[in-house]
Formats: C-alpha cells, sequence, structure tokens
C-alpha cells in the first residue's frame, strides 16, 4: 500500500519501507541523509508522476509499504481502554481519531469488517505516525465483541447527545468507548448493548460533532486527562 509525506516516513519503521519516491524538486539533504543511513531503497521521480500516485498532498514523497497488519482481539484484552467505532466511513476522521487516542494512552481501537472504513493511506497520513504505537482490531460482529468484552469485566459506554452527562459519569477502571457513523450515530443493537450511553454537553446552537471531534473530547475524558 502507498502511503506519503516527510513525516509519516520518518514515523514508519524502515523494514516495513520497500521503496520512497521522491520528487526531483525535493532538495532535503537531511531526508536523503536519513534514507541512506537507513537503507531505505528509493528512486527520485518527477513530481508530475506522484501526483498521478495519489491526489492526496504527497509534499514530494511516497512510500510504498506492506499492507497494514491489524491486531487480534485477545492482543488488546490486557489493556484497560479501547476504542469501538461502530462504521466510521471517512478515513480522515479515522486517522484523526487514531491520533487523539494514541495521545491519550487507548490500548486498542476495534473496528467492524464491513460498511467502515480500513486503514488506507489517508488514515496513515491524518493520524501522524500515531498508527504505528497502537493497536488496530478488526472484528466480525461488534455486538458479539462487546458481549466478550463484559465477559472480561470491561464496562462499555456509547456516545450518544440523549446520553448521560459526561461531567455526571464516573468511569469504570476498565472501560470501551464506542463512537457511532458519522451520519446515523450508533446502531440500535450496538446502543442496546452498551452498559451506558453517555453525552457531552453543549451551549451553542450546533447540536452535534464530528465524530473525530467527539471522540477527542470523551476519549480525553474518559481517559482523566481533561
Amino acid at each position: 500500500m502507498l502511503a506519503y509525506g516527510k513525516n509519516v516516513l520518518y514515523m514508519t519503521s524502515p523494514t516495513s519501507i520497500k521503496k520512497v519516491y521522491v520528487s526531483k524538486s525535493k532538495q532535503d539533504k537531511e531526508l536523503f541523509d536519513y534514507l541512506k543511513k537507513n537503507k531505505i531503497h528509493y528512486v527520485v521521480v518527477e513530481k508530475e508522476l506522484l501526483s498521478k500516485m495519489t491526489k492526496e498532498n504527497h509534499q514530494g514523497i511516497i512510500l510504498e509499504i506492506e499492507d497494514f497488519c491489524y491486531n487480534e482481539l485477545e492482543d488488546i484484552l490486557n489493556g484497560d481502554f479501547l476504542v469501538m467505532l461502530d462504521h466510521i466511513e471517512d478515513p480522515h476522521n479515522l486517522g484523526a481519531i487514531i491520533r487523539s487516542a494514541e495521545a491519550a494512552g487507548v490500548t486498542g481501537i476495534i473496528l467492524p469488517k464491513d460498511r467502515s472504513i480500513t486503514v488506507t493511506d489517508t488514515v496513515i497520513k491524518t493520524s501522524a505516525g500515531a498508527i504505528n504505537n497502537i493497536k488496530i482490531v478488526k472484528v466480525t460482529n461488534l455486538v458479539d465483541t462487546i458481549k466478550k468484552l463484559q465477559k472480561e469485566d470491561f464496562f462499555v459506554y456509547g456516545a450518544d447527545m440523549e446520553g448521560t452527562d459526561i461531567r455526571e459519569t464516573k468511569f469504570a477502571e476498565k472501560k470501551v468507548l464506542v463512537i457511532g457513523n458519522e451520519g446515523k450515530g450508533i446502531s440500535r443493537i450496538v446502543e442496546k448493548n452498551c452498559d451506558e450511553m453517555i453525552s457531552i454537553p453543549m451551549k451553542g446552537q450546533v447540536n452535534s460533532l464530528n465524530a473525530s471531534v467527539a471522540a477527542a473530547i470523551l476519549i480525553f475524558k474518559m481517559g482523566g486527562l481533561s
């Protein structure tokens, strides 16, 4: 798969990089020194070729990397704070949530295999390298996964505008935060299986937030960092 940008290059393990494409217009001694020092194979090409490879802002650098390796659910059960995403569709939202979750010390992020964005080049770019420091799990069924987590003593909180004010919520030691789809929110069957629904208090006329913004607020609040 492809990734792009200088920051992503520095955040990616050199052993997982197959090749780096660098624009001819890129005059960056630090960059080339890094590539040579880490024995990363690179080629210098016309900027137009890079623009054909991706429509995103590549900053003159495109990485060809190993396909993203997902973790198993068992790999994150030893943590005390997990985030589950109920069919998030926007790669920028997923990348931003990964970045916030990693910064707040979340152990892992759970995604459904179907009808959901998965890890793409845009997700990697938006996460600003955080994706390399957090475990991402794909599961077949979110409800079955919730039930498994509850058996492992996790308390599951779902984000909803009608939920309990987070300022009045005492969070469990082992917890899962469920964030719903950008347009539909948390599905009814997932909501039914959550232990408690929570909400962010608002004072303005707008009664909803972008999924990644809401996730960041809740993640830091639940993690005791706000």
